[in-house]
């Protein structure tokens, strides 16, 4: 197993300009789109819902999303879930709200999107805003150190909520390969849209960098990731009072992503 490394990505590091990070957040979300790689985490993340509901119907459930960026994976997993006729209700939430794009993801799924505009830390979460919301984190885990993945596992447990987290790959380099036959014709696409188009013009067609950035990201991102041992290792210190588990979901070809989850037992 290749060693964790918390390198940098361009798409989160404050001092990259700005359209260079909208170009490959909004490239890698209509990724996941076009390339219907989150089809696959359809099934766990429902099996998820109805253990933490105790079999309700997840219709019916409101699911607290962190770290929801701009809203991009939120978007697509409902999307996945609306074609196999699962519609529950999210709460946007993140450390730094991207409020205008939230409203999108709402004016997209009326009545079962909602948001949080101030700022939500996934290591402390309010209880009025936690309390009987399983918690949902998607492609977003690999972005934190471990520290701050253990406080994030700790809240959940310390306030009794189940949580699901998933991430696109392992942590291998090649995993990424899964995102390239849709994602680099989507990344040409960048001036194309939304705001600071000449800008991404700049980056996207006029020089490499744009390209080479988010290859950089990729791989990194691959690197970055925290694996079943080293999730266990964190959650150890809890006790015995949820039940952990580790599972992978197929993304595309040969490529899988995993998905981690714990659910509270039962008195």
């Amino acid at each position: 197993m290749l060693p964790r490394l918390q390198l940098f990505e361009f798409n989160d590091a404050p001092w990259a300009p700005a359209a260079l990070r909208e170009g490959i957040i909004e490239t890698l979300s209509l990724t996941l789109e076009r390339g219907r790689l989150l089809d696959g985490l359809v099934e766990p993340f429902t099996d998820f819902l109805h253990q933490a509901s105790a079999g309700s119907d997840v219709n019916d459930m409101v699911v607290l999303d962190l770290g929801s960026g701009a809203g991009g994976p939120a978007r697509v997993l409902l999307g996945a879930l609306a074609g196999r006729g699962r519609r529950p209700k999210l709460v946007l939430t993140d450390l730094h709200p991207r409020v205008g794009s939230w409203r999108e993801v709402e004016a997209a799924f009326p009545g079962q999107v909602s948001s949080i505009e101030e700022p939500v830390d996934a290591t402390a979460v309010p209880e009025a805003l936690g309390c009987g919301r399983p918690r949902v984190i998607i492609n977003v885990l690999h972005h934190f150190p471990p520290e701050v993945v253990s406080r994030v596992l700790e809240d959940a447990v310390r306030s009794g909520e189940a949580i699901f987290i998933a991430e696109g790959f392992g942590r291998n380099p090649l995993g990424f390969a899964a995102f390239a036959p849709v994602g680099i014709p989507t990344l040409l696409g960048a001036p194309l849209r939304g705001q600071r188009r000449l800008e991404k013009a700049l980056y996207f067609w006029a020089t490499p960098f744009g390209f080479a950035a988010s290859v950089w990201d990729g791989l990194v991102s691959t690197m970055r990731i925290h694996t079943e041992a080293d999730l266990r290792a964190m959650v150890a210190p809890f006790g015995g009072d949820y039940d952990w588990r580790f599972g992978w979901y197929p993304l595309g070809g040969w490529s899988r992503g995993y998905y981690w989850q714990g659910i509270p037992r039962g008195p």
